[in-house]
């Protein structure tokens, strides 16, 4: 059967090509059919993303056609279940109206194409149970693509075996090298007199041609299980993905778990997932978690298997859907769960527990560093701030312990006031954003008065001039901290962090040190239940999801954006974070472009940053950094990173890729011991990064005083 169809997918004439596609969906699972209750969520969600998507941009053929790219970029992104032939029905049939038919409601070719794509892993799987049985080569000299622009669809039936072949021998070598590192540091761990559990002992032992055997058979199942939800949240996303990347529909389960990640009180472990190419990869670790408090799970791992309890069996989840992998990890506090991970092939224990928002809170500590006068050091007070976060619920309530970004970070610097704090620094490496008016709050803390960010709901909307622009100001002319103060940034610095930051630079207010720029997201967005706003208050509504959509573009008081650019720091300090690919707003598909705009009127101006303090803190910075083991170190991790990303493919000669791996991990305890020393913790520790945080304040403070800067109360200096 699966000849028949890849040969006559072969055929050139358009005809040909669609009848096979519509016959090829008649396999023994029933089709998906789009119901009715799907047709009218794609007609409501258009029909809304139009009206307040910031760019009120209209579906039409353009966005169709991209639409249809998205969609399948989506569903298949490593080219790997698919045919070029496929692709070509697809378009021809399709593409051209893609986002305009379900505009009306009418979804047969979204389904259609989802439908295929079911029974293309079906096949593919029993294709790999077919290259499984027969023996793999690896003394052969070939190598697989792993850079994904350079991959094309499979014209030929040889193409697609030769590709899942080499699919095949790269994850049997992956599965033994993780296997080899899974059995040193048992046996590691045995020498020291700790105990390997029984799942370890066991994983350890399975080969890993049984493994990909279950892997495989694992998905063909899952496919089975398929919903409408999916289908309709991948073609209704990847229409709102031709707006901008932050704009999505997400299905009633994803409504869920995404209500359940924005609380800063649930039972979980405290981690935040997304899912890449068929796998579930960790991208935040929340502060005072379980999973940060336990220590071993890094932001980047891969959740590759979960197993309940201490001896419940792992279940494969490579290739599942983020939902339901979310499902199997989150659990009733005390309970334990088990995480397989890559690389490494690590288990991670991890005992659920209620995440509290005290955890999450922003924390202070105070170091002694420099000399301001002989024998005595300046006191540096810093504030780790993992995010802008508030009970808004009962700030509405004007509860007088509500607990607030702003309110948190206010006691601290009180402290520090009373305890004669020569100056503050703001750290926000990690500070993904949170709350608007907490970034605009947290500002005010530091600034007499005036403008903090400019907001418009309308791209196309300039008629207005500064009518259609929003000021989002402090006006509150009372000052927490008036003294000399460091923001640190990094690539990871995103939204309200950007608007903080990008405020105290235009201001001259402080110093901005860290990577050479933020994230560069430049927009708000609001997630409204799409049954809300079609029916208001009223009870009994259906659950028909929700919109999160971009609903304004932002800009800084002088009138640049950080949207794609960002906000540069004044001193750049080596990190390898500034160098990765895929994690700022300029890697995501269709960011959108905002232009300068006037700068706002009412904006203070102080002089406690110039050009000059700048090169002069630079250039001290740089001969220290230089000479420090530590950062090179880091500067050896960067180039180790440009040569992996520069390399295009891997060999799949065992030999071959065992070296080019031996030489990856040639520093790997380095490598680990960097982690380690970067690693979130519960409280401010010192390592080589604040270390050099903390001697550029110090520099910081010193000029200063040099030249006689005056600064407001309350302030030591």
């Amino acid at each position: 059967m699966k000849k028949r169809i890849a040969k006559s997918l072969l055929g050139g004439a358009f005809a040909v090509a669609l009848l096979t596609l519509t016959a090829a969906v008649c396999f023994a699972a029933e089709p998906l059919v789009p119901k009715a209750k799907d047709k009218g969520i794609a007609v409501n969600f258009s029909k809304i993303l139009e009206a307040r998507h910031f760019s009120r941009r209209i579906i039409d053929g353009e966005i169709s056609r991209e639409a249809f790219d998205l969609y399948i970029k989506e569903i298949d992104p490593r080219k790997i279940y698919f045919t070029q032939a496929d692709i070509d029905a697809f378009a021809a049939a399709y593409r051209d109206d893609f986002a305009l038919q379900i505009k009306k409601g009418k979804l047969d070719g979204a389904f259609a194409i989802y439908n295929l794509y079911i029974k293309r892993v079906e096949e593919r799987c029993a294709l790999a149970e077919e290259i499984l049985a027969q023996p793999l080569d690896f003394t052969v000299d070939e190598e697989i693509i792993r850079d994904k622009d350079l991959l094309t669809f499979p014209k030929t039936e040889q193409e697609v075996v030769d590709r899942w072949r080499k699919r095949i021998k790269f994850e049997y070598l992956s599965l033994e090298a993780d296997k080899k590192d899974a059995d040193k540091k048992a046996e590691a761990a045995l020498k020291e007199g700790a105990a390997v559990s029984e799942a370890e002992d066991k994983w350890s032992d399975e080969p890993p041609l049984d493994r990909l055997k279950r892997r495989y058979h694992s998905l063909q199942k899952r496919m089975e299980q398929t919903t409408n939800d999916g289908v309709l949240e991948a073609a209704l996303t990847a229409i709102a993905g031709v707006y901008d990347p932050h704009t999505t529909y997400m299905s009633p389960k994803t409504c869920e778990n995404f209500n359940i990640q924005m609380s800063l009180n649930f039972e979980g472990i405290g981690a935040t997932l997304s899912w890449e190419d068929g796998y579930t990869e960790v991208k935040e670790i929340v502060k005072g978690s379980p999973a940060e408090k336990q220590g071993e799970l890094q932001v980047g791992d891969r959740i590759i298997g979960v197993g309940q309890g201490e001896s419940g069996p792992i279940d494969d989840v490579v290739d599942v859907r983020l939902d339901e992998v979310v499902d199997k990890i989150r659990g009733k506090g005390g309970t334990l769960v088990r995480l397989q991970v890559i690389p490494g092939n690590r288990i991670i224990k991890i005992k659920r527990a209620k995440i509290e928002l005290e955890d999450s809170a922003a924390k202070g500590k105070v170091f002694e560093v420099g000399e301001k006068a002989p024998g005595v050091p300046y006191k540096v007070g810093v504030i780790d701030l993992p995010s802008f976060y508030g009970d808004s619920e009962a700030m509405l309530r004007h509860d007088a312990n509500a607990r607030s970004t702003a309110g948190d970070v206010k006691r601290l610097l009180d402290s520090f006031v009373a305890d004669g704090v020569d100056a503050c620094v703001l750290d926000l490496r990690i500070n993904g954003g949170g709350l608007l008016p907490e970034a605009i709050a947290l500002t005010g803390l530091f600034i007499d008065s005036g403008n903090v960010v400019q907001a418009r709901p309308d791209l196309y909307n300039r008629k207005g001039g500064r009518d259609s622009t929003y000021f989002h100001n402090d006006t509150d002319p009372s000052v927490s901290w008036g003294g000399p103060l460091v923001v640190v940034t990094s690539k990871l610095s995103a939204s309200a962090s950007e608007i903080l930051a990008g405020a105290i630079k235009d201001y001259h207010r402080g110093l901005i040190v860290g990577d050479d720029t933020t994230h560069g997201k430049g927009s708000v967005q609001s997630v409204q239940p799409i049954a809300d706003l079609l029916f208001g208050p009223l009870s009994n509504k259906p659950n028909m999801g929700a919109i999160k959509v971009t609903i304004q573009g932002f800009w800084l008081p002088a009138g640049d954006t950080s949207q794609l650019k960002g906000v540069a720091s004044d001193v750049v300090i080596p990190s390898v974070t500034q160098h990765m690919e895929g994690i700022s707003e300029s890697d995501l598909d269709n960011p959108l472009e905002l232009e300068k705009i006037p700068a706002a009127v009412d904006m203070p101006h102080y002089d406690y940053v110039t050009p000059e303090i700048v090169a002069a803190l630079s250039e001290m910075s740089k001969i220290r950094t230089d000479r420090s083991e530590d950062f090179d170190k880091v500067r050896e991790k960067i180039a180790l990173y440009k040569e992996v990303k520069a390399k295009k493919t891997t060999p799949l000669n065992r030999e071959k890729y065992f070296a080019e791996l031996d030489k990856l991990n040639s520093d790997k305890e380095e490598e680990e011991k960097l982690e380690k020393m970067m690693k979130n913790s519960s409280e401010i520790q010192r390592d080589y990064y604040l270390d050099e945080v903390l001697d550029i304040t110090v520099d910081y403070l010193d000029l200063l005083k040099a030249k006689n800067v005056r600064f407001e109360a309350p302030t030591s200096l």
